[in-house]
């Protein structure tokens, strides 16, 4: 889910989890075992690079929708935006924030932000950057004929404006610490005004294209083949100078058919890779997977709370009759970790030494089919209708969903299954229109900054990524209480009961929790491993392995 955007989005393909007891985390740095004792490291670098190379090619399981940045809310867009266009602040491989194109931000009061850019940064046309690009691409997510997928990150916004030549001011209407941690996301993009002007309503689609001020430019899109980038000679930022003079995207919805371009060596690398792929990737000898920390967890999300899984009842016999352990086991060769939240502990980085006492005090999940069946025939919804979203996106989709049919069978409910496409599967999470008819979804709930508020307010009434229209007035009050708390420690304590609320209204199920992941083929190396990839440069770190 975007998730933020948690949240966004769609259903990450790895699938290895820590399962020694007392982890923080299947996302968590550090080395772990699987159950049957083969040792694993998760880290947020892989071997550095010892030189360039002319060029390399990456995978994407789908074809990005657009490279608007108002629309990037999942992983294929966001791993090619991550290169072409930059943000304010940048998010670093350990997920912390650092300065990119702002050089530092000042609150003197609780609603305003001050933010002073970075002087001598040229788009990739040629111009230089000023505050008038940053109030244009900014602005863009509060215009509605826009219908950028961040706008909730801006609802508390009452003016943008240029306040010096180098120098932005936000108004807020309240406090809003989330809003500042966010602009080193897609809401944080960078713009050329004059680009965005002449570009109209086809800025970011394949005729459009883009004009950040990126280690690298777009190059060339042929639309359902490939992406292109070239190296950018006049980077502004020399200790992220690209080490191979362009990338190639291409476009390979099929897991099986990505595995393969892989072991052939046909396709130097990819993120999110199928757990089916694991053996033979470990395998090879023509590469190496590794693993990386993740915000992420793995969660059904409710579509619809006006159906079936309207009531509460419901959805807490869905949740008890799910059989964790088998799902991992059938999606990742059991060595998952069962979630306990739908937000994943390695979204939990603004208060890490309080994270374990968070989910301590939440229970673990139960398995009981008894229960379960019973809780549905007190709700009066024996034999009633639920449908939920599959695709050949990735594995786990179908396993989870196939999962989800056969466990709704033995307690009573009639679970359907409607295929999506690959490129439908990611419209359900942008497009309320494609959702339409559809109670349930497997998604991979993310964030995109080290703050759990950001997943958790993806439940507050009228978010963009609240796509069942849970609404709960204690949640909204407390979730605005966090969200003007500007001491770590007191906000993540208040995200922590909103957690017990989701924990207990069920919004959206939690299933398990796993690292990020990529493969990288013999011949590269030098990219980050962690979910940190979405928006950090990470294509200009990769270079020769030899």
């Amino acid at each position: 889910m975007r998730a933020s955007r948690p949240t966004s989005l769609l259903v990450a393909a790895a699938v290895v989890a820590a399962a020694l007891s007392g982890c923080s985390g299947a996302g968590s740095t550090g080395t772990n075992s699987t159950k049957d004792g083969a040792a694993y490291k998760v880290a947020p670098d892989t071997p550095a690079a010892k030189g360039p190379i002319p060029s390399f090619t990456w995978s994407l399981y789908a074809e990005p929708y657009s490279l608007d940045y108002t629309q990037a809310y999942d992983y294929p867009p966001n791993t090619v935006l991550a290169n072409i266009c930059e943000q304010l602040f940048r998010t670093t491989p350990e997920m912390k924030i650092v300065p990119a194109l702002a050089v530092k931000s000042a609150q003197p009061d609780p609603l305003t932000w001050v933010y002073t850019l970075r002087s001598g940064v040229k788009f990739h046309s040629g111009g230089t950057m000023t505050a008038d690009d940053v109030v244009a691409s900014l602005k863009r997510h509060l215009d509605p004929r826009v219908g950028s997928a961040w706008d909730s990150t801006f609802r508390n916004v009452a003016s943008i404006s240029k306040t010096g030549p180098l120098e932005v001011t936000i108004k807020l209407t309240k406090p809003d610490v989330l809003l500042n941690e966010m602009l080193a996301a897609s809401p944080g993009t960078i713009e050329s005004a004059s680009f965005l002007a002449g570009a109209g309503r086809d800025y970011g689609s394949p005729k459009g294209g883009v004009d950040c001020t990126g280690p690298y430019a777009l190059d060339k899109w042929a639309q359902g083949e490939s992406i292109t980038l070239k190296k950018n000679p006049a980077y502004w930022d020399t200790s992220l100078t690209p080490k191979a003079d362009s990338v190639k995207f291409v476009f390979i919805p099929d897991a099986a058919a990505r595995t393969n371009a892989w072991l052939s060596g046909t396709v130097d690398g990819g993120y999110l890779i199928p757990s089916t792929a694991f053996p033979q990737l470990r395998a090879t000898s023509q590469g190496k997977l590794h693993f990386g920390p993740n915000t992420a967890a793995s969660d059904l999300a409710v579509m619809n709370l006006k159906g079936t899984l309207g009531d509460l009842k419901v959805r807490q016999a869905l949740a008890m009759a799910l059989d964790r352990k088998s799902i991992i086991k059938a999606a990742a060769g059991g060595v998952g970790i069962p979630a306990k939240a739908p937000a994943a502990r390695g979204a939990w980085l603004t208060a890490p030494d309080r994270t374990a006492g968070y989910f301590d005090a939440l229970p673990d999940p139960v398995y009981d089919l008894e229960g379960a069946k019973k809780l549905i025939q007190e709700a009066g919804a024996t034999g009633k209708k639920v449908v939920m979203a599959t695709s050949s996106l990735a594995p786990e989709i179908s396993v989870v969903a196939n999962a989800v049919q056969a466990v709704g069978k033995q307690i009573g409910l009639d679970v359907q299954l409607k295929p999506v496409s690959p490129d439908g599967y990611s419209a359900l999470f942008t497009d309320p229109h494609a959702r339409a008819g559809i109670d349930l979804v497997f998604t991979n709930g993310y964030t995109n900054s080290p703050d759990p508020l950001e997943y958790y307010q993806s439940f507050r009434t009228g978010d963009f990524a609240n796509y069942g229209k849970y609404s709960n007035p204690e949640y909204d009050a407390l979730y605005d209480q966090a969200a003007a708390t500007a001491d770590p420690a007191a906000r993540a304590d208040l995200t922590a009961k909103l957690q017990e609320i989701t924990v207990r209204e069920l919004p959206a199920i939690p299933i398990y929790e796993a690292p990020h992941s990529v493969f990288l083929g013999s011949r590269i190396t030098g990219a980050p491993a962690g979910i940190a990839q979405l928006y950090f440069p990470w294509a200009a770190t990769i270079g020769s392995a030899n």
